[in-house]
């Protein structure tokens, strides 16, 4: 570590840092350094001047900077770089072994990678080893008289090993060799030893000179006279000077997160507060207090505790859906509603979580024999007992399907009229009859509660499981407003524990509402300003109990806290039978037939109704020929009220003729009647005029 006063770079002091000497508080003396020394933290700009002081409070690795020396150029490699390197053996020799142990890279108990040679005869005691003959360091070890031994191993001709004891203090000329034992980056950067050796790739088979390393690191502190943490990177260009113990009676102040705020000792509470960094956007909160959690203002911290709180909204409808964080502390007083489901599944999963489950059926259920359900009608009330694997035999000669299936009770009720003497057997029997409800069974129920007690929140989770559905009939008295009250449901999910900060407003420090830490971003520093109470006087705290939350904190809370359910079974697909294909084959062909018959049908219509089997057109008359009778003349056209009793002759056939004088007098004889015939009314609405 650098000595205080002198001047280093920035990058050469955190490299020689010890880490456990934090913190320390550095001098800038490089002037202002405009590229790269100004970053955003949370909307601050912070720039390194001349003469700032910079407190660091920690480092973390980001990358790892490589320097190639034979071409002189740099690049960074992530931490993460899975290649390795090994190590370029030193062109200097060691005059001792004490100084080769010494410079040995990952410490004296790495066995096999570290080799050298002498370059001189080895005399030690009464065994010799020759010249450029290697040697492999195994260990350390200490003699009884304290001398240091280097314990290695040397290596025969034929394979032979033998171990040799060598001093410390021997002296001599050894040389490194290269081995091919290679290390990764984070081997590197966690050894003081390592970081100042050169490397090259084990698997690079480029020209190019060695690598030397220097680790980037992302320096954590806090400037003097600011707010605001500080966070840049080690391999800025700017000089500085360690003035750590020149500046021990300056002050700086400590930024604090929320998760930093519940490691806080408990008797740093209560305290003055001071908002560093506001929350951002509204994403999560609609109460009145987070409108207040602004830059610059103060803050009551009471304590840091564990609150149990309730997940609730409304149902769905036409006004929008509200949620809440309710605490376990709410005084309200609330009573049952029965809840409503819209399949068999839901019903599945509700007697899942309690056994005791009674509904009455809300809408008409057809039976469907292929799939086994049973019909049900509007009123019928069920009492769910069991679910099974039922077989369900289908109609054609195919197999059975197995289906998962919801077994019921049908309850009937008792009429008071019923005979006494009838069979208490067949009775039971009837009350008794269960049904057998696959869980896919599209149906709708409400449960049938004849509970009419009224609970608070913490009974309701004694009592009951999750999720249910109630109604706020009492409100919390020790509430200002209690945003319950009013609200025709409310859907009581799930039951959370969430680590909240107790705070308050100086302005009203009794009103205490809580800071839930997971869902709130902002730094906080402890300021000396006086409580704004009494020493002697403390104020009754009224802590708030519901927090109105957002769509998005809710949704956000469930992605969070999902589990991989099951999704519910869907329904066995159904067979196409041949008559319904036979069928549409056969509609298709009637319209297409219909299609073609259309104009022999227009040319068929008529006047006159009274015969069905005479709308067809007669065929054409015969060529003329002298012997035939002539056609009779065609009549004058007459008005609308002559027309009444004779049809129009530009569309009668002839043979129509010999009905005329029938329906003439069967119209005198209805003359007695006040209404017109079917006849009648035809006549007058199907005159064409040409």
């Amino acid at each position: 570590m650098a000595e205080d006063g002198e001047v280093l770079d920035l990058r050469s002091y955190i490299n020689n840092l010890d880490p456990g000497s934090l913190p320390r508080i550095l001098q800038v003396c490089s002037g202002v350094y405009f590229q790269g020394s100004v970053y955003e933290l949370s909307g601050s700009e912070v720039c390194l001047s001349t003469g700032d002081l910079v407190k660091v409070m920690g480092l973390e690795l980001l990358s790892v900077c490589c320097e190639d020396i034979g071409t002189n150029t740099t690049f960074e490699l992530p931490i993460e770089h899975l290649g390795l390197f090994k190590l370029v053996p030193e062109d200097l020799p060691y005059n001792t072994i004490e100084e080769l142990v010494g410079l040995q890279p990952v410490g004296v108990d790495a066995c096999g990678a570290f080799t050298f040679i002498s370059r001189s005869e080895l005399i030690i005691e009464n065994f010799t080893v020759s010249a450029g003959t290697q040697l492999t360091m195994l260990s350390v070890e200490v003699a009884e008289d304290g001398e240091y031994f280097a314990r290695c191993q040397l290596m025969g001709q034929q394979g032979a090993s033998a171990d040799i004891h060598i001093p410390f203090s021997y002296h001599g000329e050894f040389f490194e060799c290269e081995n091919d034992h290679g290390y990764s980056l984070q081997e590197i950067m966690l050894s003081d030893r390592l970081r100042k050796r050169r490397f090259r790739k084990t698997k690079s088979k480029k020209c190019g000179g060695p690598l030397i390393f220097a680790p980037v690191y992302q320096i954590q502190g806090i400037m003097h006279m600011r707010k605001n943490v500080v966070k840049f990177p080690s391999s800025l260009e700017v000089d500085v000077i360690d003035v750590t113990e020149q500046s021990k009676d300056l002050t700086f102040i400590t930024p604090l997160s929320m998760t930093e705020l519940t490691t806080q000792p408990k008797e740093a509470f209560p305290t003055m507060a001071e908002i560093l960094e506001a929350p951002e956007a509204n994403q999560f909160f609609c109460c009145s207090w987070f409108t207040e959690l602004q830059k610059g203002k103060h803050l009551v911290l009471h304590n840091c505790i564990n609150t149990q709180m309730v997940l609730a909204c409304t149902p769905k409808g036409r006004k929008a859906q509200q949620y809440f964080l309710i605490s376990q502390d709410y005084c309200g007083q609330m009573r049952r509603r029965p809840r409503e489901f819209s399949s068999v599944y839901e019903l599945y999963v509700a007697f899942s979580r309690s056994s005791d489950l009674r509904v009455t059926v809300t809408k008409h259920c057809e039976a469907v024999e292929e799939e086994g359900v049973p019909a049900m009608s509007v009123g019928d009330q069920l009492e769910v007992l069991r679910v099974e694997t039922v077989d369900v035999s289908k109609s054609d000669s195919g197999p059975a399907e197995r289906l998962e299936s919801l077994i019921c009770r049908r309850i009937v009720e008792e009429d008071e009229d019923d005979d006494e003497d009838d069979d208490e057997e067949a009775a039971n029997q009837e009350k008794s009859e269960e049904m057998c409800l696959p869980l896919f069974t599209s149906a709708h129920f409400v449960e049938k509660l004849s509970d009419k007690k009224k609970y608070c929140l913490a009974d309701l989770g004694k009592n009951f499981s999750l999720p249910l559905e109630v109604k706020v009939v009492g409100r919390d008295k020790t509430l200002p407003k209690d945003p319950l009250v009013g609200l025709t449901a409310l859907t009581l999910e799930e039951a959370l524990e969430e680590t909240t900060v107790l705070a308050s407003l100086p302005m009203s420090p009794e009103h205490c509402f809580a800071l839930p830490v997971r869902w709130i971003q902002m730094s906080l520093c402890f300021t000396s300003d006086p409580l704004p109470w009494d020493k002697d006087q403390n104020p009754t705290f009224q802590k708030e109990s519901v927090t109105e939350i957002t769509d998005h904190f809710y949704h956000e809370y469930h992605r969070l806290t999902q589990t991989d359910v099951a999704p519910p079974p869907r329904p066995p697909k159904r067979k196409s039978s041949c008559p319904k294909a036979k069928k549409k084959k056969d509609k298709s062909h009637t319209a297409k037939s219909k299609s073609s018959t259309l104009p022999e049908k227009l040319d068929s219509l008529s006047l006159d109704h009274s015969d069905a089997t005479q709308r067809r057109r007669s065929p054409p008359p015969p060529p003329r020929t002298e012997s035939a009778e002539e056609a009779p003349p065609l009549l004058p056209r007459k008005s609308i009220s002559e027309s009444c009793i004779v049809s129009n002759t530009y569309v009668r056939t002839p043979r129509k003729e010999k009905k005329t004088s029938h329906l003439i007098a069967r119209r005198s004889s209805d003359s007695d009647h006040d209404y017109e015939t079917v006849e009648d009314i035809g006549t007058h609405d199907s005159i064409m005029f040409y």
